[in-house]
């Protein structure tokens, strides 16, 4: 998980950074685990743009990756540590006692040849799945699920981790990545350790190419606009917009509150992030 810095032969790469990839054991993903990805440019199902800025990129393989973890009490073995590009987090092969395939995400810890399992009643080591209310108050986990039975929805991006910091009435109180304190029900599950690729935060992008081949389009400022395209643009020379920074359609961007409504999950927030 280190970083290497490339010999500036050009102004685009002299503050470029990447990782070292140390830690990937093999370049080719399982070709049984992988599907087809169809680039969207930040369209919705109607075809309409609803995230701007978005398009291009290079062409990616959809990695399969177990979020359920419901083979439970069967063993498995780490094979590979792959790389995925959808994904900030590197992933791990592993082979089941039966035969079985597949990928799960990659915590720090856990090496080609460890052994991890899936269960009501584990060993608290990293890789090993099991209900919130059988994992000790204090300890680092990840993939947390908020439905029983559904599948990982939090803690899925590099470096991340949650931390228990109480049980109580069939709830477990956990630390997200963000500070909110959340209450998650004790019979979800979780992935036991801290993500790996933690050097994630520091990679400088260094030039504008690289965003390119993430899909990221470039943003024009609505200062630079004419009034036609931006409530910004316009104006006799240059001018910091004369009014308070709105959207392209009128909506003030700093400040204002555009949630329509309370979730029905608020009541089990703690503690808020801010």
């Amino acid at each position: 998980m280190s970083i290497k810095k490339y010999k500036p032969t050009s102004p685009g790469i002299r503050f470029k950074t990447g990782f070292a990839f140390d830690e990937i054991t093999t370049d080719e993903p399982l070709k049984s685990l992988v599907s087809g990805l169809r680039k969207k440019g930040g369209r919705n199902n109607n075809g309409r743009i609803t995230s701007r800025h978005r398009g291009g990129g290079s062409k990616r393989l959809f990695r399969v990756i177990d979020f359920k973890r419901d083979k439970i009490d069967v063993p498995a073995t780490v094979t590979e540590i792959e790389y995925d590009p959808n994904r900030s987090a590197r992933l791990a092969r592993i082979t089941y006692a039966d035969g079985f395939k597949s990928y799960i995400l990659w915590p720090i810890g856990l090496k080609v040849g460890d052994s991890v399992l899936a269960g009501d009643k584990v060993d608290i080591r990293p890789g090993n799945c099991l209900p919130l209310k059988n994992i000790p108050l204090g300890t680092m986990v990840h993939n947390v699920e908020l439905k029983i039975g559904k599948g990982a929805q939090m803690v899925r991006s590099a470096g991340g981790y949650g931390q228990l910091m109480a049980k109580e009435k069939g709830y477990v109180q956990i630390k997200l990545p963000s500070g909110e304190v959340r209450m998650i029900l004790d019979r979800c599950r979780a992935t036991i350790g801290q993500l790996g690729n933690l050097d994630h935060e520091n990679i400088s992008i260094g030039k504008a190419g690289r965003s390119r081949l993430m899909g990221r389009r470039p943003k024009v400022r609505g200062v630079v606009m004419n009034p036609v395209d931006h409530p910004h643009g316009g104006g006799e020379g240059r001018t910091s917009g004369g009014r308070h920074p709105v959207t392209p359609w009128g909506v003030p961007t700093k400040g204002y509150k555009t949630r329509k409504r309370t979730k029905s999950s608020d009541k089990f927030i703690v503690k808020r992030r801010k």
